[in-house]
């Protein structure tokens, strides 16, 4: 172990990754110190952090935020440096004070920091899957260019990251990626009811603890629509050695299948702490803090088939993940507008992957090496068709979306 702790920029520190992270600095003061924390607007979330960590620098959305936490770490006489907008995520991302970023940021947001990030050449802790199913090529390409390390923190990547070993990102006898998937609220419910789902019942996963819109995701399964996209560039397999395949109880994380047949699988509780706490020791091993597996207790492990009529939003994530082009782009951003939307009970639960769909059959694709700014644009031409569609949505009940 290096006796100079690691220095932390945590892009994101306010939300269910971010706070699970500083959980495992907060056991480690010797290994881990926090050089940033940003968050978007919970100011006094991260107010509570900074008087925690003593970061050098804190980053939120607006002037308006920014006046607040600063005069909060004036009045408890603390010295941390107070910054705003998407040029100070940038610089918390890249400075020469900082050495690891956790790239926690949910949605399209975190691109910019996080290919930052990735250009500075730091250690990158990617929870942000959206900056790979947006800008996979890019990314990677960034990433290898100025001698960056990407390391996966969704828990299905780092767990195919584990089953890899030294296999990572070369392939050798990997015949196929399995992802699991959870099912998330709505794996036994009557489809005819699924217009009638409540944000709050979408929220309430099963096994993780997660922020609103991932479970969101979770319940619709497009987190694993995007997650297919991000295993692609993550580990530079294509489409057709990537599977998806249902697993309620959480347990394991994903799998590896070998030329051989022989399969890897990495299992644990369903807690974030594992993969955060692996991903910043690595190639250490430290105390999560995650409670062991007591596997007598455990009654049965079941898996079964996705249903994609049942879950239209993963049909889609793998009908873009076969396709060479970058409708991922318009995939996740339309997602976004709509989960954003369901949130506010604009829309219907059923109506979320038809927005989806009818945006990516109104918009066109890029090639994979899109440069960033037609990346942006693609994203805005999304949000704003995603919108429009909202607008013009009929109020009537929502149909099913049927399997092609």
């Amino acid at each position: 172990m290096s006796a100079t702790p690691q220095r932390l920029t945590i892009l994101g520190s306010t939300g269910s990754i971010g706070t699970s992270t500083l959980d495992v600095v907060a056991r480690h003061p010797d290994r881990f110190t926090v050089f940033a924390l940003t968050a978007h607007h919970r100011v006094d979330r991260l107010y509570e952090q900074c008087v925690a960590f003593r970061p050098a620098l804190a980053v939120v959305g607006d002037a308006t935020h920014a006046a607040v936490l600063q005069q909060k770490l004036r009045d408890a006489h603390l010295p941390t440096e107070v910054a705003y907008g998407s040029a100070a995520l940038c610089d918390a991302a890249s400075h020469a004070q900082c050495d690891s970023v956790v790239a926690a940021i949910v949605g399209a947001a975190g691109l910019a920091s996080s290919l930052a990030a990735a250009r500075a050449g730091k250690k990158i802790l990617l929870a942000n899957k959206e900056a790979l199913v947006m800008s996979g090529a890019l990314f990677i390409r960034a990433v290898a260019e100025h001698g960056a390390t990407l390391l996966p923190l969704d828990s299905e990547h780092n767990a195919i990251f584990q089953c890899l070993g030294t296999g990572v990102r070369d392939g050798r006898g990997v015949e196929r990626l399995i992802l699991t998937a959870s099912g998330g609220p709505f794996l036994q419910r009557d489809l005819t009811t699924l217009d009638d789902v409540t944000p709050d019942q979408a929220c309430a996963h099963p096994n993780w603890v997660m922020g609103r819109k991932i479970s969101v995701d979770s319940a619709t399964m497009m987190n694993k629509g995007l997650e297919v996209i991000e295993a692609r560039w993550l580990f530079d397999m294509p489409a057709e050695r990537i599977e998806v395949v249902i697993h309620p109880q959480s347990v394991i994380h994903s799998m590896v299948a070998y030329a051989d047949q022989s399969v890897l699988a990495q299992l644990g509780n369903p807690d974030m702490r594992t993969p955060i706490a692996h991903a910043l020791a690595y190639p250490d091993r430290v105390d999560s803090g995650v409670a062991p597996l007591n596997f007598a207790a455990m009654a049965h492990l079941s898996f079964q088939v996705p249903d994609l009529d049942r879950f239209p939003c993963l049909r889609l994530g793998l009908q873009v993940l076969r396709e060479d082009c970058v409708a991922s782009v318009t995939l996740n951003a339309a997602n976004e507008v709509a989960v954003d939307a369901f949130l506010r009970e604009q829309i219907r639960f059923t109506d979320i992957p038809r927005i989806v769909e009818q945006s990516l059959q109104c918009l066109p694709t890029l090639v994979n090496q899109a440069p960033l700014e037609d990346i942006l644009a693609a994203d805005e031409r999304a949000r704003a068709t995603a919108q429009q569609l909202i607008r013009d949505l009929p109020v009537r009940k929502a149909q099913p979306i049927a399997v092609h």
